[in-house]
C-alpha cells in the first residue's frame, strides 16, 4: 500500500495536490490495517466495511458548523473542502464528458503546467447517441470511469443530456440528440459505467438548458407537458435507472427562477418525486442567491471569480453565497442546520461512494484499452446518409489516387469547444487516417479548400498546428479542381469545427449551412470529379443542398482521439457503418419548429430583467414536428445506411390487449439479406391515433441494435408497459394511459417503417 501510495504521489503535481494525498494516504492505510483486523475498534465512519448511512451519520456528528458550511463551497477552481481534522478529503470535479480536463492552476484557468495530463479523447457524446448501442454506451462510461479515477478525480461533469431542441444550440454536440426516450437509454449505462471506478457521473444541466445565447439570463418558459415529456426523461432515467450520484444545475432560469436553487426542479421533482440521493452542483457560477441556494436543493456552489490563494477577502471562495454568508446566517439565526445537515449527508455520501469506498480502484489512463475503447465507439457512430451505386467503400487498384479536400480533413478537433477542451496523448486526422489505411497501396494526397479557422490553441491546449493560408477562395478552388480530375476518388472532409458560432460553449450558431463557402468548393469538385463523397463533421444538424451532386454522404463527428481511423475504417469497408442520426436534419431551418423570436433566441421586454424563451412548440420536438406538420425532411431521425442490406419480417404481439398494470411483448425477425455482415438498428415507435389531447404521430419507445452474419435473422423482442402508452396530463398533473387501441410501428428509421401491429389498452 505504502509503495503504490508512494507511487501515486510522484506522478502528481505536489503544489496542488500535496494536501489531499496526505489525507487519502492516511485514510488508506488505516482502511487497509483494519482490514486485516477480526474486529473494527476505530470511527464508524472510517469502517469500510460499515453501511455507507451510518459512516455518514458518525462523521456529521462528529463536525463543527463550520467544517460542515465550509464543505458546501469551492476551495479552487476544480475542488471543495473536505474536513482535514477527520481525515475526510476534499471533492475533485473535473470536466468531461468526453475526456478527463487537462489540470489548470489552483485558482486560474491557465494550463497547471503538467506533462502527465494529456488524456484519451473520447468522441463526442452526440458520436456515442449516434451509434444506439447500449453496450457502447457501457463501455464508454467505464472507460471514461478509468481515466477519471486514475487522475484522483470525484465527479466527473457529464454526461449531457439536454435535448436538440434548435441547431443552432452550441453544445449539442456535448449531448445526446432530440429524442428523450434516445438519451435516457443511452445515459444510462454510460452512468453505470463511470460509477463502476468509484466516480459520480454529474448529469447536467438540469433542465430546460437548449441554448447558449444569454445562457446566464434566458428564463424557460416551459409547460409542464413538455417538461415532463421532453425535458426531463433523461434525468429521470438516469437518477432511477443509472443511479446517478450527481447532478449539475444549469445556467438559465426556469419559470423566473435560477435552476441551481430552482425549487420546483430540485426540491420538487429531483429529490422530492425521483427520490434522488446524490448530490447538487452548481455549474460554475450558476448560484445567484445564498437564501435560494440554502432552502432551494443546492449542495455545493462551484466557481469561477476568486483570488482565493493571494485575493482579498471579497475576491475569495469565502465570499460565495453558501460560504461565510451561510455561516453568519446560521449565527444570527436567520438559518437553521436542518438544510445544511441535509446538504452535507449528501457530499458525505458521495465521498464514501468515490474517494472513501471500501472498494479501492487505482483506474488506468491513456492505455491501448481505452485507445481501442474511443476508436469503437467512433465506428459505431459514422453515419452512412447516401452511397449511390455502391460508391462506398472504397475500391482503389494499387497505385491509385485518392484525394481529400477541405480543412477539416487536416484540423485537430479535440482543442476547443468551451469546458470539453481537451489536451490528448494524440489525434489521428481524416487525413492521417486513409493515409494508415493504405500505406503502400494508394496516393493518398490533401489540398485545402477552404480556409475557416485557423486557430489551434485553445486555453492553452495547442496542437502544434499551423494551419494559416492567405490564398483567396477562388485560388483554393482552382487547386482543388485541378488535383481532383485525375483522382479516383475525390473525398471533402469539411462541415462545422469548434469555433465561435459553431460546435461550441458560449455561443450559437447562425446559420445551418456549411460556413466558409463549402458549398461551392462541393458544386465544384462535383463538376469534375469521377466519384465525389462527402463528410460532413459536425455535432448537430448541418443543411446539404447539394445533397444530389455527391455520389455518397457520410456523417462524421468529432470523434476523439481515434476520429480519422474511425473514419478510415468506414470507408474503406474494414467496418461496416452502422450509426444512426440522433437527430432529424431538414432541408432547412425555416422548415423547423422554432418560427418566431419568442421562442428563439427569446425576447427582452421593456421592464424584463431576463431574456424570456417561450417553448411555444410543446412537445413536438424534432421528428415529432416535421411528421405532425407533413415537412420533408433532408435525413429523418433514426436513419443511416449499411453496405449490406436487412428484410423486416412481420411483427407480433404475444397478446392482443392488456391491462393498466400488465406488459405487452412484440417480437419481429430481422435478417441480414446481403453478402457482409452488419448491424441493424431495429427501431420500435408508438402511435396513438386517437387521444383527447393532440398526440405525436408516433415517439420512440424501443430500440436494439443486432449483428447478423449474411443470410442470418434473429427475432428483436421488446416488452412494453403503460409508460410507453402514456402522456404526461398537466390536469392530472401525472401520467396518463388512456384506454383504446395503439399501433407498433417498427422500422430502421423514424419514416421507414417495415413492419406494424396493433393491440389494445383496457
Amino acid at each position: 500500500m505504502l509503495l503504490i501510495i508512494c507511487d501515486t504521489i510522484a506522478r502528481l503535481d505536489k503544489t496542488l495536490y500535496m494536501k489531499r494525498t496526505i489525507i487519502l494516504s492516511t485514510v488508506a492505510l488505516a482502511m487497509a490495517a483494519c482490514c486485516n483486523q477480526p474486529k473494527f475498534d476505530g470511527p464508524t465512519y472510517l469502517n469500510p466495511n460499515a453501511p455507507v448511512e451510518d459512516r455518514v451519520e458518525d462523521a456529521l456528528a462528529r463536525m463543527t458548523t463550520k467544517e460542515k458550511v465550509g464543505m458546501t463551497t469551492a476551495q479552487s477552481k476544480f475542488s471543495s473542502r473536505g474536513v482535514p481534522r477527520l481525515g475526510i478529503p476534499e471533492v475533485w470535479h473535473t470536466d468531461g464528458p468526453h475526456g478527463i480536463r487537462p489540470e489548470v492552476l489552483w485558482d486560474e484557468w491557465d494550463q497547471a503546467g503538467w506533462t502527465n495530463d494529456s488524456c484519451t479523447a473520447f468522441p463526442a457524446l452526440i458520436n456515442l447517441a449516434a451509434t444506439w448501442d447500449k453496450e457502447m454506451s457501457l463501455l464508454y462510461g467505464t472507460s471514461i470511469g478509468e481515466e477519471a479515477r486514475y487522475r484522483k478525480k470525484d465527479i466527473l461533469l457529464g454526461p449531457g443530456v439536454n435535448i436538440c431542441r434548435t441547431p443552432y444550440n452550441g453544445r449539442n454536440f456535448e449531448y445526446m440528440g432530440e429524442d428523450p426516450f434516445l438519451s435516457g437509454k443511452m445515459v444510462v449505462p454510460y452512468v453505470q459505467g463511470v460509477q463502476k471506478n468509484g466516480v459520480a457521473a454529474c448529469v447536467k444541466h438540469f433542465a430546460v438548458n437548449n441554448q447558449e445565447f444569454q445562457r446566464t439570463q434566458s428564463n424557460s418558459v416551459v409547460d409542464d407537458r413538455t417538461l415532463h415529456e421532453i425535458y426531463l426523461p433523461a434525468f429521470k432515467a438516469a437518477v432511477q435507472e443509472g443511479g446517478a450520484w450527481a447532478i449539475m444545475g444549469s445556467y438559465n432560469l426556469y419559470n423566473g427562477q435560477y435552476n441551481c436553487h430552482n425549487k420546483k426542479l430540485l426540491v420538487d421533482i429531483l429529490k422530492g418525486e425521483w427520490g434522488f440521493d446524490g448530490v447538487v452542483v452548481s455549474d460554475w457560477g450558476g448560484c445567484r442567491d445564498s437564501e435560494e441556494a440554502i432552502k432551494n436543493g443546492l449542495d455545493i456552489e462551484m466557481g469561477t471569480w476568486t483570488n482565493g490563494l493571494r485575493g482579498a477577502a471579497s475576491d475569495s471562495y469565502r465570499n460565495y453565497h453558501m460560504a461565510d454568508p451561510y455561516l453568519k446566517g446560521i449565527k444570527e439565526g436567520k438559518y437553521t442546520t436542518k438544510e445544511l445537515d441535509d446538504k452535507v449527508r449528501r457530499i458525505l455520501r458521495t465521498i464514501f461512494r468515490t474517494s472513501m469506498r471500501p472498494e479501492p480502484n487505482y483506474g488506468r489512463f491513456v492505455c491501448p484499452e481505452h485507445y481501442k475503447a474511443a476508436r469503437d465507439i467512433a465506428d459505431a457512430g459514422v453515419v452512412l446518409l447516401k452511397n449511390e451505386d455502391h460508391t462506398l467503400p472504397l475500391d482503389v487498384k494499387e497505385g491509385g489516387k485518392i484525394l481529400l479536400v477541405g480543412e477539416n480533413a487536416v484540423k485537430k478537433m479535440v482543442v476547443g469547444g468551451g469546458s470539453s477542451n481537451l489536451k490528448t496523448a494524440y489525434e489521428i486526422t481524416p487525413l492521417e487516417g486513409l493515409q494508415n489505411a493504405f500505406a503502400g497501396k494508394a496516393d493518398v494526397k490533401w489540398v485545402r479548400g477552404y480556409v475557416g479557422d485557423t486557430s489551434t490553441s485553445y486555453n492553452l491546449v495547442d496542437t502544434g498546428q499551423d494551419l494559416t493560408d492567405h490564398r483567396s477562395a477562388k485560388t483554393l478552388i482552382a487547386e482543388a479542381v485541378k488535383e481532383a480530375k485525375d483522382a479516383d476518388y475525390v473525398i471533402f472532409v469539411g462541415g462545422l469545427n469548434k469555433s465561435n458560432h459553431q460546435d461550441n460553449e458560449g455561443t450559437d450558431r447562425v446559420q445551418l449551412d456549411m460556413p466558409y463557402g463549402q458549398e461551392n468548393v462541393i458544386r465544384a469538385l462535383a463538376e469534375v470529379a469521377k466519384k465525389l463523397v462527402v463528410v460532413n463533421i459536425s455535432g448537430s444538424p448541418v443543411s446539404m443542398p447539394w445533397a444530389d451532386v455527391a455520389d455518397a454522404i457520410v456523417q462524421g463527428w468529432y470523434g476523439g482521439t481515434e476520429s480519422g481511423n474511425a473514419l478510415a475504417d468506414v470507408l474503406t469497408g474494414r467496418i461496416n457503418p452502422s450509426g444512426k442520426m440522433p437527430f432529424t436534419v431538414p432541408f432547412k431551418y425555416e422548415d423547423g419548429p422554432i418560427k418566431t423570436e419568442r421562442q428563439y433566441p427569446g425576447i427582452k421586454e421593456e421592464g424584463d430583467e431576463y431574456w424570456q424563451t417561450y417553448y411555444d412548440e410543446g412537445v413536438y420536438v424534432g421528428y415529432r414536428w416535421y411528421e405532425a406538420k407533413d415537412i420533408p425532411v433532408q435525413w429523418p431521425f433514426g436513419h443511416g445506411l449499411s453496405y449490406t442490406t436487412f428484410e423486416f419480417g412481420d411483427a407480433h404481439a404475444d397478446k392482443r390487449a392488456i391491462k393498466a398494470d400488465g406488459q405487452i411483448t412484440i417480437t419481429v425477425p430481422v435478417t441480414n439479406t446481403g453478402d457482409r455482415e452488419g448491424a441493424e438498428v431495429v427501431q420500435l415507435y408508438i402511435a396513438d391515433p386517437v387521444a383527447s389531447i393532440d398526440r405525436p404521430v408516433k415517439e420512440l419507445k424501443g430500440f436494439e441494435k443486432v449483428f447478423l452474419k449474411p443470410g442470418e435473422t434473429r427475432t428483436v423482442k421488446f416488452t412494453l408497459k403503460s409508460d410507453a402508452l402514456s402522456f404526461y396530463s398537466i390536469e392530472k398533473h401525472g401520467w396518463v394511459a388512456e384506454p383504446g387501441e395503439f399501433e407498433v410501428l417498427i422500422g430502421p428509421s423514424s419514416q421507414d417503417i417495415r413492419s406494424t401491429t396493433k393491440f389494445t389498452l383496457k
